[in-house]
């Protein structure tokens, strides 16, 4: 007797005895009062038996016949071996034409005892991450593509900053492309805010190392040498927390789901059809949004630090190369030449910093002290990428030179001092005969003979 039938004894017998009238019983179990009267008239003939519904320990009439389930065993364990459940009941409907539902499988299965596939994990616990208690704690930094003019411009991605603490829009940037150079030019203007004290983002190639190469250099120090993005916030103090699902950063993610809405629709109604047009709107629809949404951090306090000035030099892809005798410093697609040190010295073989700038400007460094400075030639836009890796390297790490950082072939030819001798390799420096020299002809008609005498001994 289930516990929604041993209620009904009870109610019935006090019906029967006068205590409650029909409609009061009725009422009580929940069914009419003609279904009530059938009660009453078999709990007085059977008894509680009577009351109890008349199908139970029968079997279903829509019960699976017995054949059709040992064929579905024996498939489960001969041809459609090592198949999921959902997967098992596709071909099941498909070419044995055996219409049952997964949920029949899966009991079936696990009558049987058959392990499936893949265990089921139950979800990992997650809970709320408390906001910041001071403004400027931490930075949440992401990007999101989408068709922000709608019908009137292609993909564009944006790029933006969020305060944690206050949930206030610090910078957002459109970009073509999530990269380097985006992220770069984000950071550039978030120091206008300060210094936070960590950024919270994925796990994209630009902010963190997910390659398994490690040089002789990393395995001796026992890390990885950090992305050229990652160096610029180790000077600049600023520490990174890698997000490990979307889950992790859902403020951002919410963010990017109110202005997919509320920005599209802003730019649509002021008329905006172009990309520049929309870069200039975005400081008024900051402070717009910041009025309506933003929040009062737990603690008055802000955890700002000021930025250091110049800001440039540190927001840069640097490199360490060593002098050539020309006293040029070389990167893939440019070079710059060396003024002279010191009454009249040369830079040969002397370790440099060259930092390449995201406005395109080259500087070289010795020991701290700029020695040598190159403005961008081309009048073309700047990109700043990572130059150091080879183009195998590159493109292991998804990372490609655009147009706008290769400069002309015709500014990256380098004037040699002094021209190259005949018969000297291009790389190994070594001196190769040629195959009529004498030190070969001795070689080739020595070689018999001493094979023979080695043999005569």
């Amino acid at each position: 007797m289930s516990d929604k039938e041993a209620q009904r004894p009870g109610i019935v017998r006090a019906a029967r005895s006068g205590k409650v009238t029909n409609a009061e019983g009725a009422l009580a179990l929940g069914i009419s009062v003609r279904q009530f009267r059938r009660l009453k008239v078999a709990d007085k003939r059977l008894g509680v038996e009577g009351l109890i519904h008349g199908n139970r320990g029968r079997p279903s009439a829509r019960r699976l016949k017995e054949a059709d389930r040992n064929r579905i065993v024996e498939l489960i364990n001969g041809r459609y071996a090592g198949l999921n459940d959902c997967h098992l009941t596709e071909k099941l409907r498909e070419l044995e034409k055996l219409e049952i539902s997964r949920e029949t499988v899966r009991q079936i299965r696990l009558a049987e005892h058959i392990a499936p596939v893949r265990r089921r994990r139950a979800p990992p616990h997650r809970s709320r991450r408390l906001r910041q208690a001071r403004e400027g704690a931490m930075v949440l930094i992401d990007a999101s593509q989408h068709l922000w003019l709608e019908e009137r411009g292609p993909l564009w991605n944006l790029l933006g900053a969020l305060d944690d603490a206050t949930g206030k829009i610090l910078v957002l940037h459109f970009r073509q492309h999530e990269d380097l150079h985006g992220y770069t030019k984000l950071l550039r203007r978030l120091t206008t805010h300060g210094l936070p004290c960590a950024l919270y983002g994925d796990r994209l190639s630009v902010f963190v190392r997910n390659d398994d190469h490690w040089s002789l250099e990393e395995q001796l120090a026992g890390e990885q040498t950090p992305t050229q993005f990652g160096l610029m916030l180790a000077e600049l103090a600023i520490g990174y927390i890698t997000a490990h699902s979307p889950q992790a950063k859902g403020r951002i993610e919410r963010l990017w789901e109110t202005l997919q809405d509320r920005l599209v629709a802003e730019l649509r109604l002021r008329g905006i059809d172009t990309i520049e047009e929309a870069e200039a709107y975005l400081p008024e629809f900051i402070r717009d949004y910041n009025q309506r949404f933003a929040r009062t951090s737990r603690e008055p306090a802000v955890a700002w630090r000021v930025a250091p000035r110049p800001i440039e030099p540190i927001l840069s892809c640097r490199y360490d190369r060593v002098v050539a005798k020309d006293n040029t410093v070389t990167l893939p697609g440019r070079w710059i030449q060396l003024p002279p040190r010191g009454s009249g010295r040369s830079w040969q073989g002397c370790r440099v910093e060259a930092r390449e700038l995201i406005d395109g400007r080259l500087l070289v460094f010795h020991r701290d002290t700029l020695i040598a400075e190159q403005p961008w030639p081309q009048p073309t836009p700047f990109t700043l990428v990572q130059r150091n890796a080879s183009p195998k390297r590159r493109a292991q790490l998804g990372i490609d030179l655009p147009e706008s950082s290769r400069i002309d072939d015709r500014l990256a030819v380098r004037v040699r001092t002094r021209p190259r001798k005949t018969g000297i390799g291009q790389f190994t420096k070594i001196r190769r005969p040629k195959p009529n020299h004498p030190w070969k002809q001795n070689s080739t008609l020595n070689a018999p003979e001493k094979s023979i005498g080695a043999r005569g001994t």
